[in-house]
């Protein structure tokens, strides 16, 4: 009997699979057309299991797993995962150019919602 090689491929070819989709998912809220503010000192946060990116556009549109949600259905969504988990976060992705109007209105939402854990996307400064 000597070393198997097979099964050490099989799971090599699983873990790389694994690790694959989960980038993807990781990557995909960061794709939509939102160009966040330039920031010269901030930290990275490691992505955490509650968690919910959400994307304001120039128009003041929010985007939600790319699609755009309205204020009322976002507030209800949010009450829904705030019961859920009462330490849930948000990763809010303001576009530059969204008015501070658009932002403040999430806020808002957020704190009607119960959510305190907010924390603003920003980009490396140059």
């Amino acid at each position: 009997m000597g070393f198997q090689i097979a099964p050490m491929v099989d799971i090599l070819l699983v873990l790389m699979c694994f690790f694959i989709v989960t980038w993807n998912f990781a990557k995909k809220e960061m794709e939509i057309d939102v160009k966040v503010p330039a920031a010269q000192s901030g930290k990275e946060n490691a992505a955490a299991m509650n968690q919910t990116v959400l994307n304001v556009r120039a128009d003041g549109t929010v985007i939600w797993n790319r699609k755009p949600v309205p204020a009322n259905e976002l507030l209800g969504r949010l009450k829904e995962l705030a019961e859920l988990y009462p330490d849930y976060a948000i990763i809010l992705r303001g576009d530059q150019k969204a008015s501070y109007e658009s932002i403040v209105a999430v806020l808002d939402i957020c704190r009607d919602a119960k959510i305190w854990n907010v924390a603003f996307a920003t980009s490396k400064g140059e």
